[in-house]
């Protein structure tokens, strides 16, 4: 195993204080939005290995069967295909959607046969990987995340008491489900300045007023002021505003809108740089590409709890794809050393307390922020007092710490 050496992205949208606090350090003044933990080729952690260290993305590609593992190697090729981050927000993140494989595939390979360079702003997919992710919060964290049942979203652009809305409203009403919502988001894309306007006006009115949407109101305001004049707004306010409490996690699959807010999370994902925008960003915006991809669709948003193992410790956040597998380790000084892996790479962080991670050539002490990689070919013990997120991969980790129970969700809307 080797302790990780890892790349924080200074993101504009970042918090200057919550992952310096998490980690003990002094903040340096700027943005500190994501902690990278993988061998994603554009800031791969560093391990060491015989000659110094090296990128992680260079030592699986050195050694892929004792790095990954037979299974994973078939399953995803010579890559390892999660990355684990720590997240820290501050202001809100673009709204976003990401492709499923078929559309990452042919989008891929279209662009390339356009000729647009992989690293061009205007590139939408530059590679043909889906992008699904998982965030689970440290902190209280705040998020949009799909769409809101018609009904409902109408109810919310309705309290607003904006005129101009009253033609959405009626369609959201009216028509059935999947059409109305991508017939007013499809709108809401291109609002023009005098609707824009108003609904900002209105949101900052509402706001301050009681009802059933102010806590609604008053993030949607949030935004607003975050991004004054972007046309991220009113799609926006199509989404499902969700907070998190520590410890609840939401999914986000293939063709679901979403859009981080603020807080401190760990977030997981495939491999990927497939992206689509529609707002609150200064990057490349696609419409056209975009409401390909959305799904307009309003199932209840699920904000998943995990579970214990049979022998309790690990606890499991359940995802319906194989690129990865997270969980999460309460550990006590009174409790046993517990095994894990192998058959499958790992990477350990620490987000609380101390933890003593045993392996083939020794120990290593982690504390908040700190990091471990484990190759497939490797068993560790883990002990201490603290709380550890273990990030694996679903496909090919064949000697787990435990069978995960059913996973407990509680629906928001």
């Amino acid at each position: 195993m080797d302790l990780l050496t890892n790349t924080i992205q200074p993101y504009a949208w970042g918090s200057v204080t919550a992952l310096p606090q998490l980690m003990g350090a002094r903040p340096t003044g700027t943005p500190q939005a994501e902690l990278w933990m993988g061998a994603h080729p554009a800031a791969p952690s560093r391990v060491d290995r015989v000659g110094g260290p090296v990128p992680l993305d260079r030592a699986v590609a050195a050694d892929p069967v004792n790095e990954l593992g037979h299974s994973v190697l078939r399953r995803f090729g010579p890559r390892l295909p999660f990355l684990l981050k720590l997240l820290a927000a501050d202001a809100p993140l673009s709204i976003q959607v990401h492709p499923d494989l078929a559309q990452a595939a042919a989008g891929y390979e279209a662009e390339n046969a356009l000729g647009i360079p992989l690293d061009s702003p205007r590139r939408n997919y530059r590679d043909s990987h889906h992008k699904p992710e998982m965030i689970v919060a440290l902190t209280p964290f705040d998020g949009l995340c799909g769409f809101r049942p018609p009904g409902r979203c109408a109810e919310l652009l309705d309290a607003l008491r904006v005129d101009a809305l009253a033609p959405f409203v009626r369609t959201l009403r009216t028509r059935p489900d999947e059409a109305a919502l991508r017939e007013v988001f499809t709108a809401f894309l291109a609002p023009g300045p005098h609707l824009l306007g108003a609904v900002t006006d209105a949101l900052v009115r509402e706001a301050d007023r009681d009802g059933p949407y102010r806590d609604d109101f008053e993030a949607y305001a949030a935004i607003a002021r975050s991004h004054p004049g972007d046309q991220g707004l009113l799609p926006a306010l199509m989404l499902a505003y969700v907070r998190l409490v520590p410890g609840e996690a939401l999914f986000l699959g293939a063709g679901i809108p979403h859009a981080y807010l603020s807080g401190l999370g760990v977030e997981i994902m495939a491999s990927s740089d497939n992206v689509l925008r529609c707002g609150l960003t200064p990057k490349h915006i696609d419409s056209t590409e975009l409401l390909k991809v959305v799904r307009f669709a309003a199932p209840p948003t699920r904000v998943l709890r995990p579970t214990a193992d049979d022998r309790g410790g690990e606890h499991v956040y359940p995802a319906p794809v194989d690129d990865f597998r997270l969980s999460r380790l309460l550990l006590h000084a009174r409790d046993e050393a517990r095994t894990l892996g192998g058959g499958a790479p790992q990477i350990l962080l620490c987000t609380r307390g101390e933890v003593r991670i045993g392996g083939e050539g020794g120990a290593l002490v982690l504390r908040p922020g700190r990091a471990v990689y484990v190759p497939a070919r490797e068993r560790v013990t883990v002990t201490g007092d603290g709380a550890v997120f273990r990030a694996t991969v679903a496909a090919g980790a064949d000697a787990l710490a435990g069978p995960a129970g059913p996973s407990v969700e509680q629906n928001r809307d």
